[in-house]
Order: structure tokens, then C-alpha cells, then sequence
């Protein structure tokens, strides 16, 4: 969450960035009226606490009058940083000046393309129909019900080829492998900024455990350090985590049903990065530039845009997003996202740097694994229904091609 000293400092930029992002800004207004109350009765407990220890031991009437005012104060305190706590959480982070306005899709700034699109001399069929029995929805609706998959043979076999292949790519390059847990308590959760995630109902939560399913592995890298101050030269701090992701796609339903594009489970390979506040743009850079390498690696066509404040996640302060070509649609399809949320979540989560600032912490899809898969089956299929396997993953799959189409 912000810094209630920024949200007093820059109270105006604060309600501009929610405007921004097509929300309400009277939040902004609330909480301060909220943040005036809660400074005025800390005061007043102060000046009673002053009061107090001035009493001489006789005087045990007066003591007692204040006790009673302090006790009704600090009663009075309590419901007023409940009120506050939960307007602050509301307030997201404030877009850069260079973010694009806009609220959708198609006010989203197109910054580059790379790659030849494939010309196919044969109607492209989608990744479904080639996959066949290998991505298998039927069944696994009848196990888990919709939005879910099983990946099957070869299929299977790329998943955990496109999995170490980031890895080899990112352990080059300083990433610390991780694997996170799946499972993360509330208040490590909210720290992340990830209030909306769990108010728009996305969030899959277990009843009675005060725990939560993460919705991706940022979720539990970020919160590694928590309480935790980095030395002098630790910075900047990258990890690279893997782990199933859970998100109940809460009001996207009719939209993408069928398939594993929009799914309620699906594995991630996430970079993450802790920086210096002076270094998290250029860190921002080297994230996205990481990502251009990994998916020029798989000799996939993609393009770049940096997203509107609209559409923004609610703690970025700015965001890129990678969209792979997918010849069954005739267009691109989101596969990563990279942001740099500068300290809206070490605030929450008390990370700080060697000089005491909080740090800045930084996410990027490595491979958002289906996403994936979908791409590289489409964008290398044959008139006869193969798939080409591309050059960086042949060896970890251990074939050229695989042949999944249905009575292969």
C-alpha cells in the first residue's frame, strides 16, 4: 500500500492517479478525513499520557479521570485505524506520467514487434484441434468442473521443456531458482497489495485456515524477505520462482471458456527483483528486456505495449505486456506482464535496503506456461498436423516434432 506520508504529501497526484485508472477518488478524500481523525486522538492520547506522568502519587482522583478518558480514546483509536487501514488498502499505486490513458485493451501503446508472422500454405487449425487428445478439458471437467486440463504425452513433455528452459536462461543470469509455496496467509496477501484480487472474488481462499491459493508465484517470493533489511551490495535481488497459479477468473465468465488459455489453474515460471528505489526503472528494462531474450529464444512472434492506467495491475506503477501471435485468432494474445510496483508492497511487508529506505520490488512473467504451449503449437504446426518443436526445446523434449493430433 502507499505511504500515508505520500498520500499527505501528494494528495493530489494520489486522486489524479485513481482517476486515471477509472476509480473512485473520493477514497483519497476519506481517507484523509480518516487520517485527520486518527492523528488528532493519537495527540490527545499523547497529551493524556503527559498528563498522567506529571500526576504526584497523592492525587489518585485525577489519575483516575484520565485512565478513563485514555481508556475511551484508545477504544475511540481502535475503530478509527480499522476505518483508515481499510481505505488505504483501496488506494492502489500511482501510474507513471509516461503511462498511456485509457481503460482498455485498444488504448494500450503498441512500442515494437518482433518476428516474422508464419504464412501457412493450409488454413491454420487452432492448438485444440492439433493437440487433441493431449490437452484433454472434457475429462477434467468432469473431475474438477470447467476452466481446468490435463496435459497429456508429448504436450506434457514441452511444458517441462519450456520450464527448464527459462531456468537455464535466468540461472545465467544471476536468478536465484525458487520453488514458493502455493499457499499464503492473509496478511502477507494484503501487504502485497493484493486487496483487489481478493475483494473482486479471484482469489481462491481455504475456509478455516486463514490461508489463501496464490494466484502467482510473485505472491509468496515478494513476502521472502518480509521484515528483513538487505546489506550493502545485496541489491539488486532476483529470484526466479515456478509454481501453479489459482485465480477464479471472477467476471470473465462466457469469455474464453473453452481450452487452457483462461483457466482456474496453470503452472508460471515468475522473475521477481528487489532493487535500490534509484535503480527499479533500469531493473524495469532489464525484466522486459529478459523476456524479449526468452521468447526470441523460442523464435516466437510477439509484440510489446505498454499498458493504459486503466488496465494497469492495481500495484503498478507502470506495466509492459508481452502478446504472442496466435494464427487460429489472426491476432495477439497477452502472455507475460512486467511491472514495477517501487515500494507499494516492501512498505506493507517492511523490506528495506542498507540506507533504510524501502526497497523496490519488481515482477515479470518468465512463461506463463498454457499461454505458452498454445503459442508454440500453433505457430509451428504442419499442413499434416505435426508440430515443430523449437530449436531451444528440442533437446529437453528429445524429439523434432510431435504428431498429437487425434488418431496419430
Amino acid at each position: 500500500m502507499l505511504d500515508p506520508n505520500f498520500i499527505r504529501e501528494n494528495t493530489q497526484a494520489v486522486r489524479h492517479g485513481m482517476q486515471r485508472r477509472g476509480m473512485d477518488a473520493g477514497i483519497v478524500d476519506h481517507f484523509m478525513t480518516a487520517d485527520s481523525k486518527w492523528l488528532a486522538v493519537l495527540s490527545d492520547i499523547e497529551k493524556i499520557r503527559a498528563e498522567k506522568n506529571k500526576l504526584g502519587k497523592d492525587n489518585i482522583i485525577k489519575a483516575k479521570e484520565l485512565k478513563i478518558n485514555e481508556k475511551k480514546r484508545e477504544e475511540e483509536l481502535k475503530k478509527i485505524v480499522e476505518e483508515r487501514f481499510g481505505l488505504l488498502e483501496k488506494i492502489p499505486n500511482v501510474p507513471e506520467s509516461s503511462v498511456p490513458d485509457g481503460s482498455g485493451d485498444e488504448n494500450n501503446e503498441e512500442l515494437s514487434r518482433w518476428g516474422d508472422l508464419p504464412k501457412f500454405d493450409f488454413a491454420p487449425r487452432d492448438y485444440l484441434e492439433l493437440a487433441g487428445d493431449l490437452i484433454d478439458t472434457e475429462r477434467a471437467a468432469r473431475v474438477s468442473g470447467t476452466r481446468f486440463g490435463y496435459l497429456l504425452g508429448d504436450v506434457a513433455l514441452l511444458e517441462f521443456a519450456v520450464v527448464k528452459y527459462a531456468f537455464d536462461v535466468l540461472v545465467k543470469k544471476g536468478f536465484v531458482p525458487v520453488v514458493p509455496p502455493v499457499l499464503i496467509k492473509t496478511q502477507p496477501m494484503k501487504a502485497m497489495g493484493k486487496t483487489k484480487f481478493i475483494a473482486d472474488g479471484d482469489a481462491y481462499r481455504i475456509e478455516g485456515d486463514d490461508l489463501y491459493l496464490v494466484g502467482t508465484a510473485e505472491d509468496t517470493i515478494g513476502p521472502f524477505h518480509m521484515g528483513e533489511k538487505f546489506g550493502k551490495g545485496d541489491l539488486p535481488k532476483r529470484y526466479a520462482g515456478f509454481s501453479t497459479a489459482f485465480r477464479r477468473e471472477a467476471g470473465s465468465y462466457g469469455k474464453d471458456t473453452k481450452g487452457i488459455l483462461r483457466v482456474h489453474q496453470f503452472d508460471k515460471v515468475e522473475m521477481f527483483a528487489f532493487t535500490d528505489p534509484q535503480s527499479s526503472v533500469k531493473e524495469n528494462d532489464f525484466l522486459l528486456e529478459t523476456q524479449e531474450e526468452l521468447m526470441q529464444g523460442l523464435d516466437l512472434p510477439y509484440r510489446v505495449v505498454r499498458v493504459c492506467a486503466g488496465e494497469m495491475g492495481f500495484t503498478a506503477t507502470n506495466q509492459y505486456d508481452i502478446e504472442a501471435w496466435v494464427p487460429s485468432e489472426g491476432k495477439y494474445r497477452e502472455t507475460h506482464s512486467c511491472s514495477n510496483t517501487t515500494n507499494f508492497q516492501s512498505g506493507g511487508l517492511n523490506i528495506r535496503n542498507a540506507d533504510g529506505e524501502y526497497v523496490h520490488m519488481l515482477n515479470a512473467t518468465a512463461f506463463a506456461i498454457g499461454r505458452t504451449l498454445i503459442a508454440i503449437i500453433e505457430n509451428n504446426q504442419t499442413k499434416d498436423g505435426s508440430i515443430k518443436i523449437p530449436k531451444a526445446l528440442q533437446d529437453y523434449v528429445g524429439k523434432k516434432k510431435i504428431k498429437a493430433a487425434p488418431g496419430s
